[in-house]
């Protein structure tokens, strides 16, 4: 497991980091503007972790048991993964980097934890922490039965001779999300508003299967390759499959779908699912009883100080 984050500028909005259990490009954590990765596990058997000591004994003091590794990465995801963090620490996160408000409450840590572990679990498509008794069965996150996207009779995408589509668009009054001559209902507005630090997930994942992919060259930067050009002519299948993973409905992730869901492709946290886990972390956060602030070193979590939480 991996998060990733923003190096030289702070979250704006949504999301501060992301969660992947791919090997992620740098620019993973929303599609540009670079980042940093920090993998939970130091070595290959995932026996050594990549958590600073000093932070894992002063959980064991606070707690009265040694806090798990896994544990500490899924607190942070429940608390950093969800935007009620960056819009109630809007003015503190000025300044770049992690900084995790740790609980003093051992009950509440747990209750974290839980809830870090259905975040993960969401990011990494039921890859990572998947356990069918609390309810994360593994494989792509499905929303309840009747609240998830769908595709009606007659709305499927066309695929060849069609050309690829080159627009997508959503209507909030019959919640209709339409990719050129095909269209999906029952997409809640909040998946279709979805963003991480101002990137619309869904419109970043479309801008990479739309049949005009070229971007503006801003500044001085190199322009675009030739290779970009090599794309398929019409919808693929996969697309649709991938598609809808992300809405968090609809078929099983076919082999195919996962060329969608490389790290090249970035964004591919599952936005449905997430939005609907979405009220419980806000209200973990307003719960927080005075621990202290763990902010992390250019290593991330394997390194960084302490600091006593100001209210």
């Amino acid at each position: 497991m991996i998060i990733t984050a923003p190096e030289d500028h702070s979250a704006t909005s949504g999301s501060a980091i992301s969660f992947t259990d791919f090997l992620p490009d740098k620019h993973h954590y929303k599609g540009s503007f670079g980042g940093r990765v920090f993998p939970l596990w130091r070595d290959a058997a995932a026996t050594i972790p990549n958590i600073d000591p000093d932070l894992l004994l002063r959980l064991e003091a606070l707690y009265g048991a040694p806090a798990a590794p896994e544990d500490v990465m899924a607190y942070v995801a429940a608390l950093l993964a969800h935007p009620a963090y960056t819009a109630r620490f809007r003015k503190d996160l000025v300044r770049p980097g992690l900084r995790v408000p740790i609980t003093a409450d051992a009950a509440l840590f747990r209750e974290a934890a839980a809830l870090g572990r259905e975040v993960i679990w969401l990011h990494c498509y039921g890859e990572r922490f998947a356990d069918a008794e609390a309810g994360r069965p593994a494989g792509p996150p499905r929303l309840a039965r009747g609240k998830g996207p769908i595709i009606p009779a007659g709305g499927g995408i066309p695929g060849a001779p069609e050309p690829l589509p080159d627009a997508m668009s959503y209507d909030p009054a019959t919640r209709r999300l339409t990719i050129g001559k095909g269209f999906i209902d029952n997409v809640p507005e909040a998946v279709w508003n979805y963003e991480v630090s101002g990137k619309n997930v869904l419109r970043q994942w479309f801008s990479y299967r739309r049949r005009d992919r070229t971007r503006p060259i801003i500044g001085d930067r190199r322009p675009p390759s030739p290779l970009d050009a090599i794309q398929p002519g019409h919808w693929l299948d996969e697309y649709t499959g991938d598609l809808m993973n992300l809405l968090c409905s609809g078929p099983p992730r076919g082999a195919g779908a996962a060329a969608g869901r490389s790290a090249g492709a970035r964004l591919r946290r599952s936005a449905g699912a997430a939005v609907d886990a979405r009220p419980r972390p806000e209200r973990l956060g307003s719960r927080l009883s005075p621990g202290f602030l763990w902010s992390a070193g250019r290593r991330g979590f394997a390194q960084g100080s302490a600091s006593a939480i100001q209210r």
